[in-house]
Order: structure tokens, then C-alpha cells, then sequence
């Protein structure tokens, strides 16, 4: 007879893999996409798919972080709503996406987060770390016409700056990659036996930054609402991916210059920190513009619209933090500057406070599962089934 404890174990387990309502419907529309693969060319989710026979809830959590929500097997599927069978990756792949973020969030309490962090949220955060600066200027006497020639530092020190963005930006780096690591020990199939080799480390990372399957399958793009092809959310992606990194990029060329060169801000044109800043600025804007646009504008078919205020608070404190962020440049040497720093820091302070909660994890699972699938295609398919 089995003891009480053994008992106890079997029931956690069980309970541990227990699919949720959203898993339920990747796991049932997965069964009948294996068993038609008209879509098997599309993108790196068929592919995957066709190694299984069975799909538990790493194997979900793996395919629905693999999706790009292009749309492009909704509109090919032969069994899409009306149908009865109700068949709509994108939306079941999304949903899960967003539970998965959740379930490996750090510390795992703060998974609720996702569900909270909408477009007010952040806006309202923003909003009100930017005040609490004002009100500590205004104080201070340094709201408006202070003295430019220190730019920056003149109104808040180096020192300062770096005491209150270096704790959150180090918090987020940690929660994000404590979360992600515990995604990929989960998403690791026993077909992967040879483990992370480079050819599958370049390929994951070219998949990750051209947005390979954000083609449509064919190369034409995703679907727009009404049924026609389009590139604009691959090139919004990039536009707002690379900016975000140009930005990124020119503060630690600032680092550098400062720590490093004993350079101190501010720095002018042609410098390379305000060259990178100024690019990744305008591209970063242009792209979340777009982004926002693209997103209100989707058939609510292609994604999980419980998601849209995550989504939009997300691509809003980006679209926020480039326009102040200009703003602040051009308005650098007038009497404004401080009152436009208290705003762009607030902004950016939200971004970060909301950075491990918040859309931003997309990019880190999906590049963690696109290495996961040039892992695993690497290896024999044992079931016999499809190919890559």
C-alpha cells in the first residue's frame, strides 16, 4: 500500500500538470492542426508541433512563445471560426503567452502584475514620478531658469541619476532573467539531448533580430484586418526594437565617456552619444507611432484583446519616453530643460519599474524558444512525423 506522503507527491504532480482553460485550447487545436499541417511551411510553430503527439504544458508554454501572431494560419485555415471546430492559433498562442509571462515572473508573486499593468497604470506612473521631481525642484528653485550650463547635472548630479535608475535597472535585468532561465530549464524536450551548439545560437539570434516569421509564411508579411498583406508591423518591430537599442547604446557610450574619458556631459553635436540618441529617438517614436496605430486598427481575431491595455501601456511609455526625450534635446539650452528632464526621467523610470511586468518580456521568451527550436530541429525527429 501506497504511504500517504507518495500519495501526496503523485497529487502535486498531477496538480503541477493540470492545463489550464488557455492550454486546454492550444493542446485541442494542436491535435487537429497535426492531423491536417496545411500550415506545416509557415512558420517554426508547425514545425514543432510535428515532433509531438502529445502536448503538455512545457510543450505549449515552448510552441505559444514560438508564435509571432502574424495571422497567416488564421486566414489559411480551412477550420476557422464559423467553423465548429473554432480553430485560431494566433489567438489561442497569445493567450497562453500571456499566462506564461505570468507563471514565470520573479518573484512569483508579482506574476499578477501582468494582468494590471495597463496603459493608465503606466500612464499614471509616469505621471506621477514625473511630478514627484517637479515638486522636488520646485523646492529646490531649479523648476525653471536654472543655469544650463551644466545641462543636466546642474539640475539633478551624476551621482543622483545613477542612485535612482541603477537599482531598477539592475531589479529588472535579475527578474527578467531569473524568469526566463526557469522558462528554458521547463521548454527543454528530452529530443534535445545535444544540447546548445553555435550554429543553433546564430541561427535562433538571425531569427530573432530580421523577425524571420514575421513574414506570413510566404514573405509577404502579416494580415491586417482586412484580409491584405502587409510588412508595416515587421518594419514598426525594427524600427522600435533597434531605436530602443540605439538609445540604449548612447548611454553607455555616455558611460564610458564619463567614467572611462572623464568626459562629462552635456554633449553636442556630432558627439556619438547624441548622434546614437538622437537616430535612436526619432526611430523609436516613428516605430511605437506605428506599433499603436497597427494594434488598435487588428482584427480582434489575431490576438487576445484581454492583453491590449498591457500592450498599449507598453508601446505608449516607449512612444513617451522618445517624444520627451527629443523634446528635452531640442529644448536643452532654454529655460524649460529642467521642467522637460523632470518629465522624460518620470517616463523613463516607469519604463523600468514596469520593464519585468510588462510586454517587454515577449522579446526575451520568444528569443529563448526560437533557441529552443534551432536546438531541437537539430536533433533526430524520433516520432517520424513532418519535417524542418
Amino acid at each position: 500500500m501506497q504511504s500517504l506522503e507518495s500519495l501526496t507527491q503523485q497529487a502535486k504532480a498531477l496538480a503541477e500538470g493540470a492545463l489550464s482553460a488557455p492550454e486546454a485550447e492550444v493542446s485541442r487545436q494542436m491535435h487537429i492542426c497535426n492531423g491536417c499541417r496545411y500550415c506545416e511551411g509557415f512558420c517554426a510553430v508547425f514545425p514543432a508541433m510535428t515532433r509531438r503527439l502529445e502536448f503538455g504544458k512545457a510543450d505549449i508554454h515552448y510552441m505559444a512563445n514560438l508564435c509571432h501572431n502574424c495571422g497567416a494560419c488564421l486566414h489559411a485555415c480551412q477550420y476557422a471560426p464559423p467553423h465548429e471546430f473554432a480553430i485560431n492559433v494566433p489567438k489561442a498562442m497569445a493567450q497562453v503567452r500571456g499566462q506564461t509571462y505570468a507563471d514565470y515572473a520573479w518573484p512569483p508573486a508579482l506574476g499578477l502584475l501582468y494582468q494590471r499593468n495597463g496603459l493608465a497604470v503606466s500612464l499614471a506612473l509616469a505621471a506621477g514620478l514625473g511630478l514627484f521631481l517637479v515638486l522636488a525642484m520646485l523646492q529646490q528653485g531649479t523648476l525653471w531658469g536654472a543655469p544650463v550650463a551644466g545641462g543636466f547635472y546642474a539640475v539633478f548630479p551624476h551621482n543622483l541619476m545613477v542612485s535612482l535608475f541603477a537599482p531598477i535597472f539592475l531589479f529588472a535585468v535579475l527578474a527578467l532573467g531569473l524568469g526566463v532561465t526557469r522558462f528554458w530549464r521547463d521548454v527543454t524536450p528530452a529530443t534535445s539531448g545535444a544540447g546548445l551548439t553555435t550554429p543553433a545560437a546564430l541561427e535562433a539570434t538571425d531569427a530573432a533580430l530580421r523577425l524571420k516569421y514575421l513574414d506570413g509564411g510566404h514573405g509577404e508579411g502579416c494580415h491586417n484586418e482586412d484580409d491584405a498583406w502587409t510588412h508595416a508591423r515587421r518594419r514598426c518591430h525594427h524600427l522600435t526594437f533597434y531605436g530602443f537599442m540605439l538609445c540604449f547604446a548612447a548611454t553607455s557610450v555616455a558611460t564610458v565617456y564619463h567614467y572611462a574619458l572623464g568626459w562629462t556631459a552635456p554633449y553636442a553635436l556630432p558627439s556619438l552619444p547624441k548622434l546614437l540618441g538622437v537616430v535612436g529617438g526619432v526611430s523609436l517614436l516613428v516605430g511605437s507611432c506605428g506599433l499603436a496605430w497597427l494594434h488598435l486598427h487588428r482584427h480582434p481575431d489575431h490576438g487576445d484583446r484581454a492583453q491590449r491595455p498591457m500592450d498599449l501601456g507598453f508601446i505608449t511609455l516607449l512612444a513617451l519616453i522618445s517624444a520627451t526625450g527629443l523634446l528635452l534635446w531640442l529644448l536643452g539650452s532654454t529655460a524649460a530643460m529642467p521642467l522637460m528632464l523632470a518629465i522624460h526621467l518620470g517616463t523613463v523610470m516607469a519604463l523600468f519599474l514596469t520593464l519585468p511586468y510588462g510586454k517587454f518580456a515577449h522579446g526575451i521568451f520568444r528569443t529563448a524558444a526560437l533557441l529552443r527550436f534551432a536546438v531541437e530541429k537539430r536533433q533526430p525527429n524520433r516520432l517520424g512525423l513532418g519535417g524542418e
